[in-house]
């Protein structure tokens, strides 16, 4: 885990300003108790208790003697409340401010998550957000809050936000491998990694085939955690760490955030963080094709034919679907495992953004009980959800006439549907001779996550940049199940 955050804080000490929080409801009444000078400071200020909005009160000395937060209707209660305590970390000037004693434990330790979230910054590359970081506001916390909860899932969501935002001229396949080796020996899981032509002979052809073409060789990431007789949870994360479209090149600005094509890769690692920190009783294996799709005289072709591990043959309908291509070949190996839950996680269409906007979280599963386990726990981390179809109709939009299957569908409508299907293939396992037919195999449960990866927009605890989505909302599915 390592040292406590610099944004907590236990004591509160002399200096400690006391929250105070109110919902709207019960503002008024609260405010009409208020000495007449606190009330015109609230009016000259014009504070309206909507969730987020925060102001210092001062005493008559000109010292702060509290701040009032407005927090959501139930958000003093049992249900928990991520934002608001974010947003008042913004709000407020910098300083030492104390939850109150009274905070249920749930509301508490969703108010430290924010307020941590909130406190997070990407400055590799900027010596004065470096210096700001380290003098930000502290919060002190009440014994309610589960701190290390709250660490650990702040800083597995700070991993994957770190790796997203960093470009790719410091983010290639080797940079991402070397995260992961760092984050297996940290964890004492076992790490491998299957690198550039020993990805043919060892049958990972399609990730190959995508990442020929870069200088920065292409790799299979994988590694293990956990009691072997434990269930089997494998995440898979598409690592693409840029993505220039191949021979079909994307445009200039199709091509601008490409960085952060390997958002899928970074959610997992930091999901398999938060799981090996909090040592849920799972055997966690972690496999991410880490890959460059660049464009040279290696590079596959439109209209080419590429084998899979599977077996199974892929026309290249379109070089710049080259995600499902190198998930594909992950997806097979993990079945090969048996897992007992499979979940992988890309920056796979733009169709998903179409459907659901940039802010949730697509996503698609061949198991109604997983879908309503990562829903319930979306729900409880304001983390959302959608779940899509993997309309059975639409996999003859992937129809080849020379190959098993296309990479991209023949039609433009359906996209995000049609590549889940296209990776269902590869999910679904290999039919094998049975003496009884109750023998035959069938796929684990599984959920594909269709990500946006980016917050386009500021919002509390949620800055521009890199972001881990479904990360939150995952862990919430695999912690009530196996926790």
């Amino acid at each position: 885990m390592g040292t406590e955050m610099k944004c907590f804080a236990r004591k509160a000490g002399k200096d400690a300003v006391p929250l105070v929080l109110v919902t709207a409801t019960g503002f008024e009444d609260w405010k009409a108790e208020l000495p007449g000078a606190e009330q015109a400071w609230l009016d000259a200020n014009d504070f309206k208790p909507r969730p987020g909005a925060a102001l210092l009160v001062p005493a008559l000395s000109g010292a702060p003697a509290y701040a009032v937060v407005a927090v959501e209707e139930d958000g003093t209660g049992e249900s928990p409340d991520y934002w608001s305590l974010a947003a008042a970390y913004k709000a407020l000037p910098k300083g030492r401010y104390a939850l109150p004693a009274d905070t249920p434990g749930p509301q508490a330790t969703a108010a430290a998550l924010g307020w941590a979230l909130a406190s997070y910054r990407f400055t590799r590359y900027k010596p004065s957000a470096k210096a700001e970081e380290k003098d930000g506001s502290i919060l002190v916390l009440t014994q309610e809050v589960d701190r290390s909860f709250v660490e650990n899932l702040a800083r597995s969501m700070a991993l994957a936000r770190d790796l997203i935002t960093t470009p790719a001229s410091d983010m290639g396949p080797a940079e991402l491998a070397d995260t992961a080796k760092a984050l297996a020996a940290e964890h004492k899981a076992k790490f491998k990694c299957v690198t550039g032509e020993a990805l043919l002979k060892q049958g990972f052809p399609m990730i190959h085939a995508v990442g020929r073409a870069s200088v920065r060789a292409p790799r299979l990431i994988d590694f293990t955690w956990g009691d072997a007789k434990a269930p089997k949870v494998t995440l898979i994360g598409k690592g693409v760490c840029f993505d220039s479209g191949g021979l079909d090149l994307k445009p200039a600005a199709g091509m601008m955030m490409m960085k952060k094509d390997m958002g899928g890769a970074a959610i997992v690692l930091g999901l398999a963080r938060m799981i090996m920190a909090s040592k849920l009783k799972v055997r966690l294996r972690v496999l991410i094709p880490a890959v460059e799709n660049s464009v040279s005289g290696d590079a596959f072709r439109p209209l080419d034919v590429l084998d899979s591990r599977k077996g199974l043959t892929v026309e290249i309908g379109n070089t710049d679907a080259e995600g499902r291509l190198v998930l594909a070949d992950a997806l097979t190996l993990a079945l090969e495992d048996e897992p007992d839950l499979m979940l992988d996680f890309a920056t796979l269409t733009g169709a998903a953004r179409v459907a659901v906007g940039t802010e949730i979280s697509a996503f698609f599963s061949n198991s109604d009980a997983l879908a309503a386990d990562l829903e319930d726990g979306a729900e409880a981390m304001a983390d959302p959800v959608w779940r899509l179809p993997l309309h059975k109709p639409y996999r003859r939009m992937l129809d080849s006439k020379v190959a098993s299957l296309n990479n991209i569908s023949n039609g433009p409508f359906g996209g995000a549907i049609t590549a889940a299907l296209f990776l269902e293939e590869f999910v679904t396992p290999a039919s094998k001779d049975h003496d009884d037919g109750d023998d035959a195999p069938t796929a684990p449960e599984w959920a594909h996550f269709d990500i946006m990866a980016w917050n386009q927009r500021p919002r509390p605890g949620r800055p521009e940049g890199g972001e881990a989505m479904g990360l939150r909302a995952a862990y919430a599915a695999i912690r009530k199940r196996y926790g």
